[in-house]
């Protein structure tokens, strides 16, 4: 079968299309032949469905082998995850023109994944998959048009020895039923927290803020992000006022310290209680749903929270999905512009 490539794609026969196309999806029909991608003549290459493919080029004017395709044509990290789609038993197709309809809504992807069972023939997409190296640094931005929209956006990780971790990235809503009426009350600003000597018993028992000094001490210890957010409403009051607070805040933190406290008075304001999550390498634990710290369930997400222009590593962005999936949490990140917050979610996923 010979098989050509103009620089853009790599052209067969009419006898390739029944048998890569018709039958097993790589590619599209043109004009009653068979065009491929770059990387699903690779592929065919690397079975040894095809033998070679004379490159038309006149700055190159040779044969390609799988080598030489992956070598000069063809990023390794793609090949890697299309080999290994198609090794678990799903069609894909390249995100370009005339592979894939209404291009746009595919900006941020590399592939589009059918059901199994279904082919490029189908009207059906399952994922949107974006790949990266583990040594690539990914912007937020990218991850999340990644994540918005249907279907399933999903960042697929190449590691140092070509194996394949699949992240899934979505647009989660951040609602909760923790909203609780509170009576205003006093306190000390200390070095990092608030000592509140008299609170009333809704302030934690109800409404989860702080921690009690002691058990036998009816003292509470607000945090710096909790205390100024109840001044900021009215809640709290101490010496210099909701302005003492954020300086401080700015003084311990600097500019995260702003960035943490517009996430925390979001996730209060959304209805969920928002506990620090410094145990689980994170900004803040959360729980949707809190009546009584008595009968407390488990917090449901680790919030992490970036700059809007963060740029994720996938090494950081893979540990962290380890760990709260190890403790049966989902991982958000808040990415946060002024007062702005896009809400991204990131976990592991087995396609």
């Amino acid at each position: 079968m010979e098989c050509t490539f103009d620089g853009d794609r790599v052209r067969a026969g009419t006898d390739a299309r029944e048998q890569f196309y018709d039958s097993r999806g790589y590619g599209r029909p043109h004009n009653g032949a068979l065009e491929l991608a770059p990387v699903e003549a690779a592929h065919l290459l690397y079975r040894g469905d095809i033998e070679r493919v004379r490159d038309e080029r006149p700055e190159t004017a040779q044969y390609l082998d799988f080598e030489s395709l992956l070598d000069t044509v063809v990023r390794a990290v793609d090949f890697f995850v299309y080999r290994e789609l198609r090794d678990r038993g799903f069609y894909l197709s390249p995100v370009r023109e005339g592979w894939v309809d209404d291009i746009d809504q595919f900006a941020e992807a590399d592939f589009v994944v059918y059901p199994r069972g279904e082919g490029p023939w189908d009207d059906t997409v399952a994922y949107r998959v974006r790949v990266a190296s583990e040594r690539e640094s990914i912007p937020a931005d990218s991850l999340l048009a990644l994540a918005t929209g249907d279907p399933t956006g999903v960042l697929a990780v190449v590691d140092e020895e070509s194996e394949v971790t699949y992240f899934e990235c979505d647009r989660p809503t951040m609602t909760g039923s923790s909203h609780h009426d509170l009576s205003a009350t006093s306190g000390t600003l200390l070095e990092d927290r608030v000592l509140v000597e008299t609170p009333p018993d809704a302030l934690h028992e109800r409404a989860f803020y702080g921690q009690p000094l002691d058990h036998e001490d009816d003292a509470l210890q607000l945090s710096l992000i909790e205390a100024t957010h109840l001044a900021g409403r009215g809640l709290l009051s101490v010496e210099g006022g909701e302005l003492a607070l954020l300086e401080r805040g700015r003084t311990v933190e600097g500019d995260r310290f702003d960035r943490r406290l517009a996430v925390y008075d979001a996730l209060r304001t959304a209805g969920i209680v928002p506990k620090t999550g410094f145990k689980f390498g994170a900004d803040f634990r959360t729980y949707a749903h809190v009546e009584s710290v008595d009968d407390l369930g488990h917090s449901e997400r680790l919030v992490r929270v970036c700059p809007a222009d963060h740029v994720f590593d996938p090494r950081d962005l893979a540990l962290d999905v380890r760990l709260a999936g190890g403790v049966r949490k989902q991982l958000v990140c808040a990415l946060v512009a002024d007062d702005d917050i896009d809400w991204l979610s990131v976990g592991r996923l087995t396609p």
